[in-house]
């Protein structure tokens, strides 16, 4: 809670501020009043006098009773509750409080003390008697005591339409106050001077709610009191004109009586202004200077959107340098609210004219930061910034240089289309707005025109930004500020097919592609009416204007173009770039308008055309825009259908005609061909494969030209890899428009059969081609037989589609293969190992990306076969061991498939994954050899990948139970499958392999811990129970990670030392430390849980010797404790005795004191004493060994973070405030930048001794059996007995 006394202490501190801190000018000295103690006293006097007079309570006014608003005369409310519900008129709310004013204005104005208070969500309330005898400080400390800290929220932070309108109404009422008040309450020195006052030391307060409100409330009461000023100031001027006229008037005309009314009015209204000046400084220095730069970003961004008001509705007063100097400073706000307020607020004062000229030393001063903030990470932020910049080139075309300009014009070309159309409307008004006298009077369209010059400006524009693929970026930045620019198709085609007039200059090659490239972007922009690919969320719904205009610009196109493209591609039918921009135009005509607009013969000059560039043409983009166009043309829908389908037919007959006789020819015996053979085949082919892409050429049967091409180059393995390449392609065509014919059911039941045969013998083809000496040739066959197996797979048969079943064609474990090892062969290698796919240029940024995009796509081609269990789900574990190793490159593929395929099946999902942790484990084991280091870097690349595939599982443990049981049974056989190169008595020689395993223990629930514990006993043998070697720890660690009650975070210290180099905290450790040591019936973790399951079931161990734990040494009731759990029962023992670990040797006694034991085998004993060695051995190799890491870890985490290794948890009790918002309002109290709070230092390091000990130091552990248990001779027994003392 606040202080009173630090409350004052800050009262007293803006006092001093406001005597000293002034910006407002004052030549009168009449703001000495002005500051907030001023008022606050003069306030509180009137208030003194009125109490001492006995002042009465309210006399009931219009529309009040007993204080409190009545409405309909059923309710009374308070004026919060007035305002909150909205439903009565403000203007009527206020005109009510007024007349209660009038008849009593101590408890009017404390009903306004209240409406404040309750508007910030206090649940307290300002009384009569605080208001009289209580200052404003001892008032604030008060409400801030009864403040509800339970919940952050209050009335301006709530969300819901109820209380949006509370925040409006909240400002109205301001407003209307004021407004209300302005001739005469304002002016009684009395309520204004409390209202200031009270907002004053609320806006200073450390509660956030009260802060917030009172400075909303604040700068919505400056505004009013601006609106007040300002009329005053009109009013003083009319006064002072009528004035000056009168006196001027000769002394018989003179009135005498005027001239002194006008002059004690002009006294009158230049009081008023001092009194609302002495206001306005007082609300801006104790409320406004301390609060534009708030903890809370909305707290500043009311501020900076107050004053940005103030200096455009009395410019006079606020337009100058003493207040934009905030407005520029809140520019470099870090919350892009703030600095959006900023941007908002200056754009009112740019956009007049009148305003931006007084502007020029700002606009000098923070120009760099606007332009900067074009760039700003918050798009909105952006957006104004350009918008500001706009509106300053409109003042003045001077203020900004070219480079300023230059970084708005590249933004045209962004992905965030509000920036686009910004910067767009910037370099139109930049380029295209400023015409000269020598541009009056041009036509309006054509070559001549001033349209005309503007589209050329356009194209040198686009060419000189040298992002010539983003012509439809830079036609969609401009569409809403020059479309009827980009629509002048006509000046367009005039400046393409017009010859220029004697002394123009004409279009380069260069400048007439970039110009076909716009007037095609811009075609597509009419037509379409949504932005291009990358910018926009998708296509929206037109309105029917749009819809309107649409359908006349398409009208427009068709009829314009259907006539000029003819002539087009005739002039330019050998560029390849203006050809294959062209021939998209006709798939955004209106196709009915060649018939009623008797258009045929420019459609038939439109299909020669088509056939001259595919004569001419063998580049592969420009036939598949022949094709396309054609395709399009030949709809059946249309009258044009049988024109356009005989001229596509007699194409086909003369390409299909010429193919066979050049490949009777080329495949001659005898002779070998040559080169002008070959590239007359491969031409026609690229023809043929275009024109098979979107039409059906299946009565031309090219099959049989094709199939047998492709085994002569199988034969002779000569044959150019392009011809094979497109030969390929054009057979794939041909079954896949088969298959269409046979599943509409359009095609006999022969074609079926006949379908069948050729797609096995073409997948067997391209299995062959697998194998080829040319990388492209093994990709082009990769891609088509990954895409038919697809196809043909058992899904073929979905949607009622059962009479397909003989095609679906099931690949075998030899092709399978194949197709594994050519993933890993071209897929997975190193970008510089990648020389054919990069053609040498190893330095070309471009080409690598290009070699890296067909890479993804060959591998996202296999993984669509693993998905659709097209293959088997365990040939991924191959792809998915490359997850950490190719994580930049194929991770989001990898992740995505094994999402998958744990969709499909979850056992094999987690079966495949352990597989690829095992075949990685077989690698390293091959280049490193058994006796390997599990600290090296290849072995913890394994256990972090199995740490990632942990993570894949999620979080609920039900879901993948079985899947995860399974892994860890796959896991176990793997670790025990391989015997010892070293012979009995070593470990296996994947024994290190339950290391990575033990990444998934904390996977398993419960009860599985123990089915997977019982699962790991058969494979262990006696022996392998009382090793305690280095090399058994993985044994040890994983076993620990098994344990019933406890996470992987119970490992073994040892097994997180060797694996990661660090210790392993337990978190469910921690109640188990407690600041004194329980007794020993507390429950550990070395419980019986611990203890192997159902030991009659392994033969092998009939008595089996339970390893030492290195956790804990908190012993356990021995009633949770069964017999065959404890293996130290060979010795009786009292009831109320505990059993425990064995003492060491030298603690035993003589022989002479044994008495009779449970087991009569010496077996039992002799083992229970090798036990005891083992043990004693082990720990001190492990303290010794553990001390040293120990060591090493504290350097280093010192080093780091600087807190000690052994931390348990730091003690911040004695830190903590009592309340929880109070944290919140300390990091309110801090300016824009973070502060780093130094805590007291932590009790730990002193009271880490007498709380408990190091349960993860072996060291303690033998320290506490030794402190915990005392040998106690028992007479009458014998026999040493181990008692355990309390502390």
């Amino acid at each position: 809670m606040i202080a009173a006394q630090d409350l004052h202490t800050e009262f007293q501190e803006v006092e001093s501020q406001l005597s000293s801190d002034t910006d407002l000018e004052d030549p009168d000295g009449k703001n000495a009043r002005g500051g907030k103690g001023t008022t606050a006293r003069k306030g509180k006097k009137a208030l003194g006098d009125k109490a001492k007079s006995g002042g009465a309570g309210r006399v009931p006014g219009v529309g009040w009773v007993n204080g409190h608003h009545q409405e309909n005369g059923m309710e009374n409310m308070t004026l919060f509750e007035v305002v909150k519900m909205g439903k009565s008129a403000t203007q009527s709310v206020v005109d009510d409080w007024i007349e209660a004013y009038k008849h009593d204005r101590d408890v009017a104005l404390l009903d306004l003390i209240n409406f404040f208070i309750q508007c910030s969500g206090c649940k307290g309330a300002v009384s009569g008697e605080m208001f009289r005898h209580m200052q404003n400080s001892e008032i604030i400390r008060k409400m801030t005591e009864e403040f509800d800290e339970d919940s952050g929220d209050y009335p301006l932070t709530l969300s819901g339409p109820q209380w949006k309108k509370f925040r409006i109404s909240f400002c109205d009422f301001i407003a209307v106050l004021v407004r209300q008040c302005q001739y005469s309450i304002i002016y009684d020195e009395y309520m204004m001077d409390t209202v200031i006052s009270l907002l004053t030391g609320l806006s200073d307060s450390q509660v956030r709610a009260f802060r917030h409100t009172s400075t909303l409330a604040a700068m919505k009461l400056m505004t009013a009191l601006v609106n007040v000023a300002l009329n005053l100031s009109i009013n003083m001027d009319n006064t002072q004109r009528q004035y000056e006229a009168e006196r001027n008037k000769v002394i018989a005309k003179r009135a005498n009586d005027r001239l002194e009314l006008l002059l004690q009015k002009r006294k009158e209204l230049q009081e008023n202004q001092d009194e609302i000046e002495n206001m306005m400084n007082a609300i801006f220095k104790g409320v406004f200077v301390h609060r534009y730069r708030d903890a809370i970003a909305e707290i500043r961004a009311i501020c900076i959107e107050e004053i940005g008001v103030w200096m455009k509705l009395y410019s006079d007063a606020f337009l100058n340098d003493s207040y934009l100097k905030y407005v520029g400073w809140t520019m470099h706000d870090k919350q892009g609210e703030v600095r959006l307020k900023c941007l908002t607020a200056l754009q009112g004062l740019y956009f007049n004219r009148e305003l931006s000229a007084r502007l020029e030393l700002f606009t000098s001063r923070f120009k760099d930061r606007i332009v900067s903030m074009t760039l700003d990470k918050e798009y909105d932020v952006a957006v104004q910034a350009i918008k500001l910049l706009t509106l300053v080139l409109q003042s003045s075309d001077e203020v900004l240089t070219a480079e300023d300009c230059e970084s708005v014009y590249h933004l045209v070309y962004s992905a965030h289309r509000p920036i686009a159309v910004s910067a767009g409307e910037f370099l139109f008004k930049k380029l295209f707005s400023h015409r000269g006298p020598e541009e009056e009077g041009l036509p309006r369209r054509g070559r001549q025109s001033l349209n005309g010059s503007l589209i050329k400006t356009t194209v040198f524009f686009f060419l000189e930004s040298e992002l010539h693929e983003h012509g439809a970026y830079l036609v969609d930045s401009l569409w809403e500020c020059a479309s009827e620019l980009l629509k002048d198709w006509e000046t367009m085609i005039s400046l393409l097919l017009d010859e220029p007039m004697p002394g123009e200059e004409a279009l380069t090659d260069r400048q007439e592609t970039a110009l076909v490239e716009i007037m095609l972007c811009a075609i597509r922009q009419a037509c379409e009416c949504h932005p291009p690919v990358g910018r926009g969320t998708g296509k929206r719904v037109l309105t029917a204007k749009e819809k309107k205009t649409q359908l006349d610009d398409r009208t427009r196109i068709t009829e314009m173009f259907a006539v000029a493209l003819p002539l087009l591609l005739a002039k330019y039918c050998v560029d390849i770039d203006k050809v294959t921009n062209l021939l998209q135009i006709p798939k955004y005509f209106d196709l009915d308008i060649y018939t009623t607009g008797r258009l045929e013969k420019h459609l038939d000059a439109l299909l020669r055309q088509i056939w001259e560039v595919v004569d001419k043409h063998t580049d592969t983009e420009v036939l598949e825009a022949c094709s396309t166009t054609c395709h399009y043309l030949c709809n059946e829908e249309f009258t044009i259908f049988n024109r356009v389908d005989i001229a596509r037919s007699q194409l086909l007959d003369e390409l299909v005609d010429k193919f066979n006789r050049l490949l009777e020819d080329f495949l001659q015996e005898g002779e070998e061909p040559d080169e002008d053979d070959a590239y007359q085949v491969l031409s026609t082919l690229k023809k043929i494969s275009a024109f098979h892409n979107a039409h059906d050429l299946s009565k031309w049967d090219l099959f049989t030209s094709n199939y047998r091409l492709l085994s002569t180059g199988l034969q002779n393995g000569d044959m150019p890899e392009q011809i094979v390449i497109h030969a390929m392609q054009c057979t794939h065509y041909i079954i896949l428009w088969h298959l269409a014919k046979a599943s509409d059911g359009s095609s006999l039941k022969g074609d079926v059969v006949t379908l069948r045969k050729q797609m096995r013998a073409f997948c067997l083809m391209c299995q062959r081609y697998l194998s080829s000496i040319n990388t492209a040739v093994k990709e082009q066959a990769f891609t088509i037989l990954c895409d038919l197996l697809l196809i043909f797979s058992h899904q073929i048969m979905s949607s009622g589609r059962e009479q397909l079943e003989p095609l679906v064609y099931t690949p075998d474990s030899s092709l399978q293969a194949e197709l594994l090892n050519f993933i890993l062969d071209q897929v997975f290698i190193d970008q510089d190992d990648d020389n054919n796919s990069t053609d040498g240029h190893q330095d070309d940024e471009a080409s690598k990306i290009e070699a890296l995009h067909k890479r993804r796509n060959l591998l996202a081609a296999y993984c669509k076969l693993i998905i659709y269990n097209v293959v088997e789900i365990n040939t991924g574990a191959d792809i998915f061991k490359q997850y950490m190793r190719y994580y930049n490159d194929y991770g989001d593929i990898i992740k995505e498939t094994m999402s998958k395929t744990r969709q499909i099946d979850k056992i094999q999902c987690a079966k495949t994954l352990i597989l690829s942790l095992q075949k990685l484990f077989n690698e390293m084991l091959s280049d490193l050899g058994f006796n390997f280091d599990r600290s090296s870097s290849a072995f913890c690349g394994i256990k972090e990948l199995a740490r990632r595939f942990s993570l894949t599982f999620g979080l609920d443990q039900l879901k993948t139970r079985e899947a995860i049981a399974m892994l860890h049974k796959d896991g176990i056989e793997f670790a025990f499958k391989e015997p010892s190169p070293q012979g009995e008595g070593s470990p296996p020689l994947n024994l290190a392999f339950l290391d990575i395993l033990s990444e998934f223990s904390s996977k398993l629930i419960r009860q599985d811990k123990r089915t997977v514990h019982m699962y790991l006993e058969r494979f262990m043998t006696f022996q392998m129970a009382l090793q305690r070697e280095d090399c058994w720890l993985p044994l040890i660690s994983y076993r620990n990670s098994l344990q019933v009650g406890g996470d992987d975070d119970t490992m073994s210290v040892i097994s997180g030392i060797s694996s990661r180099g660090s210790t392993i905290r337990s978190k469910k450790s921690k109640p188990a430390a407690a600041s004194k040591r329980k007794l020993p019936e507390e429950n550990s973790s070395s419980s019986s849980d611990a203890v192997w399951m159902n030991r009659e079931q392994n033969v092998q161990t009939p008595v089996m010797m339970h390893s030492p734990h290195l956790t804990s040494t908190v012993l356990r009731d021995p009633k949770k404790m069964r017999p065959e759990d404890s293996y130290t029962t060979a010795y009786t023992m009292p009831a109320e005795q505990h059993p425990h670990q064995p003492v060491p040797a030298q603690q035993q006694p003589h022989s002479h004191h044994q008495t009779a034991i449970d087991y009569n085998t010496q077996v039992t004993w002799m083992l229970t004493q090798r036990q005891q060695a083992e043990a004693r051995q082990q720990q001190e190799r492990v303290s010794m060994h553990y001390a040293k890491m120990r060591n090493h870890m504290q350097q280093a985490m010192r080093r780091g973070s600087g807190l000690m290794e052994d931390d348990e948890e730091p003690i911040v009790e004695d830190v903590m405030m009592s309340s929880e918002d109070r944290l919140e309002d300390i990091s309110e109290g801090m300016d824009f930048d973070t502060m780093d709070i130094d805590l007291p230092a932590s009790k730990n390091r002193r009271e880490r001794t007498e709380l408990k000990p190091d349960y993860f130091d072996p060291s303690s552990i033998m320290d506490d059996s030794v402190r915990l248990f005392r040998i106690v001779d028992v007479v009458g027994y014998g026999l040493p007995c181990y008692q355990g003392l309390p502390h």
